[in-house]
């Protein structure tokens, strides 16, 4: 059997097996997480193995004996199984301890069974040969995610995120087949290497359509809306997987069929960039406004979305220019970053969910002080913090500069809307990473640094070896990835080596600049450590002693002198005021005896008010001013079938 096919089967039994011995918890558990891990694993060794004949691994059969479903392996797909194969075990091995509600054990049993129906489907979406066999496959991981949202259904807020979810998922899937369907228009075929011959306006028409549809998934501001009612929803490795793979998908599908049509037309990347610098912008600086610890990262997935798209978009721009250099900076800083963020991603919604889990909240203003009774989390959220800020010597340093780099090359042309384009590009990636440095200090800051907000957090623990293994793991690879990044560059930009139009890039190119990222890292971090042993060597013999802070001109300080994140971010959310919509409400210091003063702030979404107010609004007036049809008369519900029949066979003859 294809080595690959046999991973395929172990994740399936592996989700499958908690159905069977969810009576027995601990040992449905540990079979779970153990047949998962060997499953991805094992497809993992399989691509390594298979690397340089990636179409050993190929296979196909045929559905209904009419058509072919069909799968097939490059150089794209196996850049994009990697996030799959390398955060979903760690996710199933975090989830032993997680869950540990054994009375919901048959719930927890359906969504392990879900979860890895999730992650077949994603192996799947990245290795679908046609059009059929992708839509089928997207429509499958689609409904799996669904399920895992509304995993506390009982709860109101729980069943919104998941209808809201599965609405996006359904109708971008909608879009994503009317773009097959125009291919299959021109073509009379469900294979993809006929999108080539497609006419340029038509190839306008199916990219556009297939970028709304698949940035739906991905996160792509404004259709968006879904992630941050869907991540506070879905238990914490879910979300890691949701948010570090999942939505990848999305950015693997715009990638794909940008590619499939072998197009050069500037209007694609010009469109992709803009949207990429809207996205990164808007979802970063509503993060800011968020006290929910897992709504703020979600979204900062749609500013990573941003980040990622930014650099497809300066790619398809190289390529539309026959600037092979600027191309390969672009997609390879595009794809490195959808490694690195599937991986401090996933590290931060890890870190988040043992928060919730030991403290029963994910309100940054009423945590504080948590490093000192969980300082493998805390040192490890920090990890992931100076990451994804895109901050030497980790990770996302190393991608954002890519980014960075191809832009800067884009400064070369002559002035027209390209030139306009890449300064904007070079601006909006250095207040994405301004604004989220400020947002992250803030987290780690009120959560984790200060004095605990209330006596309960002062006895929390860490969550067992199970939830803190895998953050150990992520946090390292932050820093692997950071200080050896040349191994990583060059698995980026082999990413596109089978991709129309890059054939001839030289891998060269960009590992070239990586012996210098890696000696600017490494000399970043051994700074840090000199400081850090001269430090502990000038304090060796002084004598530690504790006492109060200042305590802002009251007699005993308390922990409500302390900064809040609402207090924190109020400047800077100010300050975008017509990009946000902020309510807010204070009482403020009147008299030399002031009484109680409060003040509260509500960032809002301008996508979500609009969509509200633009759509379902009048949508749900229209629907409710039509309840008359729903009478309960059988009769006349017979007569509407006979009317609509008649209204189609006259449409068909006249």
């Amino acid at each position: 059997m294809n080595i690959f096919l046999l991973s395929l089967c172990l994740i399936v039994v592996g989700g499958s097996l908690p159905l069977l011995t969810y009576r027995r918890f601990v040992l449905t558990k540990f079979l779970y997480a153990l047949t998962t891990t060997i499953g991805c694993l094992t497809g993992l060794f399989a691509l390594c193995t298979s690397y340089s004949h990636l179409e050993r691994l190929s296979w196909s059969w045929s559905w209904l004996h009419t058509f072919s479903l069909s799968f097939t392996f490059d150089s794209l797909s196996f850049f994009f199984l990697l996030p799959i194969f390398l955060i979903c075990p760690l996710a199933a091995i975090y989830s032993f301890h997680y869950f540990d509600d054994e009375e919901k054990s048959f719930r927890i049993a359906v969504n392990l069974f879900f979860t890895n129906i999730l992650i077949a489907s994603m192996i799947l979406v990245t290795t679908a040969g046609n059009m059929l066999t992708l839509a089928l496959v997207w429509e499958i991981m689609s409904v799996s995610s669904f399920f895992l949202v509304i995993y506390d259904y009982e709860k109101e807020t729980s069943r919104t995120a998941g209808y809201l979810y599965f609405l996006f998922a359904q109708a971008g899937a909608l879009i994503i087949f009317a773009s097959f369907a125009v291919i299959f228009s021109h073509t009379a075929s469900f294979e993809f290497n006929g999108a080539a011959t497609l006419p340029e306006s038509t190839k306008l028409l199916v990219f556009f359509l297939a970028f709304i549809g698949f940035g739906s998934k991905a996160g792509v501001f404004p259709l968006h809306i879904w992630l941050p009612h869907a991540h506070p929803a879905a238990p914490s490795h879910i979300s890691a997987i949701m948010s570090g793979v999942m939505i990848k998908m999305g950015i693997y599908g715009i990638l794909r069929i940008y590619f499939i049509l072998e197009s050069t037309n500037l209007l694609m990347g010009q469109t992709i960039l803009v949207f990429g610098m809207i996205s990164g912008v808007l979802g970063v600086l509503y993060a800011l406004g968020k006290h929910n610890i897992k709504r703020l990262l979600a979204y900062h997935s749609v500013e990573n979305i941003g980040i990622i798209l930014i650099g497809a978009g300066l790619g398809m721009i190289g390529l539309s220019l026959g600037d092979l250099t600027m191309a390969g900076f672009g997609f390879g800083g595009c794809l490195l970053h959808v490694l690195n963020h599937s991986i401090f991603k996933s590290l931060l919604f890890m870190g988040a969910g043992t928060v919730i889990k030991q403290t029963g909240t994910a309100h940054v203003d009423q945590l504080g002080g948590l490093m000192k009774t969980m300082p493998t989390t805390g040192k490890s959220f920090l990890v992931g913090s100076v990451s994804i800020s895109g901050l030497p010597p980790f990770n996302g340093f190393i991608s954002e500069f890519l980014i960075y780099f191809a832009a800067f090359i884009g400064l070369q042309y002559p002035p027209h809307a390209t030139l306009l384009l890449t300064i904007l590009a070079i601006i909006s990636l250095a207040i994405i990473g301004g604004l989220a440095s400020f947002c992250f200090t803030k987290v780690v800051g009120i959560v984790f640094l200060g004095e605990p907000r209330s006596k309960q957090f002062t006895k929390t623990t860490e969550g067992g070896l199970a939830m803190t293994i895998p953050m150990v793991i992520l946090a390292t690879a932050c820093l692997i990835i950071g200080i050896f990044p040349q191994q990583f560059i060059a698995l980026a930009v082999n990413g596109l080596r089978d991709l129309n139009g890059l054939e001839l890039l030289d891998p060269a190119l960009c590992t070239a600049i990586g012996a210098q990222l890696a000696l600017a890292s490494r000399l970043f971090l051994l700074i840090f450590v000199v400081i850090f042993f001269i430090r502990k060597v000038l304090y060796r013999k002084k004598e530690i002693t504790s006492g109060p802070t200042w305590g802002c001109g009251f007699t005993q300080g308390t922990t409500r002198i302390q900064y809040t994140g609402t207090s924190y971010a109020r400047t800077v959310v100010s300050f975008f005021k017509p990009f946000v919509m902020l309510e807010e409400s204070t009482i403020r210091l009147k008299k030399i005896f002031p009484g109680q003063t409060t003040y509260t702030n509500q960032v809002g979404d301008i996508a979500e008010a609009g969509m509200a107010k633009g759509l379902t609004g009048p949508l749900v007036n229209l629907l409710g001013r039509l309840r008359w049809i729903q009478h309960g008369n059988v009769q006349l519900y017979i007569g509407y079938i006979i009317m609509a029949i008649m209204v189609v066979l006259l449409t068909l003859f006249i």
